[in-house]
Order: structure tokens, then sequence, then C-alpha cells
């Protein structure tokens, strides 16, 4: 099994109930187990690739152990989206719901619809912030900090 970080987050409606529920589907994959979520933090959308009037985020991590391979997890990630009310034409806008993978073992995937790590991870404090509650010693497979 491997282990994979999936970052999580809601910024329309009731956006701790999509956060609840986004945690409970993942826990539902199959060949998985899920080993922590962290804290769910709030957080201003990035205006460059959100709409002007999008809502604050509410985000957070969690933690799998899964021996999904890794295009088949963003294909259960996209359902859990479409499950929990995310509008395809809307990849950029305003969500009810938006999962990533930030990682995935070691590996370092660039193919198209999934780079490994994702690619502004240490660029974003929603994302390290619990990504450092869950796994403190956590260094990035490609800047090695």
């Amino acid at each position: 099994m491997e282990t994979v970080f999936i970052g999580f987050g809601s910024n329309v409606g009731d956006r701790v109930d999509y956060c609840d529920r986004a945690v409970t589907l993942l826990n539902l994959l199959p060949h998985s187990r899920l080993q922590g979520v962290s804290l769910l933090y709030e957080t201003e959308p990035v205006r460059d690739r959100t709409d002007p009037g999008a809502g604050w985020f509410l985000n957070g991590v969690v933690q799998l152990e899964t021996d999904i391979a890794p295009h088949s997890l963003v294909a259960m990630l996209q359902e859990i989206e479409r499950a929990l009310g995310r509008d395809d034409d809307q990849r950029s806008g305003p969500r009810t719901m938006d999962l990533d993978i930030l990682f995935y073992g070691a590996r370092r995937i660039d193919e198209p619809g999934l780079t490994v790590p994702h690619p502004r991870l240490h660029q974003r404090r929603f994302v390290l912030m619990p990504l450092n509650e869950l796994d403190p010693f956590w260094v990035h497979p490609t800047l090695n900090q």
C-alpha cells in the first residue's frame, strides 16, 4: 500500500457538511484505509483562479493508505466531487468540493490529467498547514524540503 495525501476544500453552501461528506466517501474507497484527517482551515480563494465573488474555502487534508493506481484514484475523486454536486464546467470557479492528490508515496508523475506532487503544493499554506498536522516530518519528494 502507498501513502497518499489528498487535499479537499469547499467554498459553496454548507462547507462543513460538504467536507464531512467528502471524508466519509474517501473512507469508503475500496482497497484503502483512512489514516488521518486534518482540522479544517478557512482560507480566502486564490483570486486568479476563481470568480471574484467566490466565498472563502474550508480546506483540509486526508491521509490514505491505498492500493488504487494513481489514475484510477483521480477518477474516483472526480466521482466523489460529482456526487457532492461539483459542476464539471466550473473547474476553476466556486465549488461544492475540490479534491486533489497532493502526493502519492514518493512517486513523481507528470502525465495528462495527473501531476504528482501537486505542482503548487509548496506555495499553498492552506495545504501545507493541514499536511504538517498529519505528518510533521514529511519532505517534498521533488524539492527535498
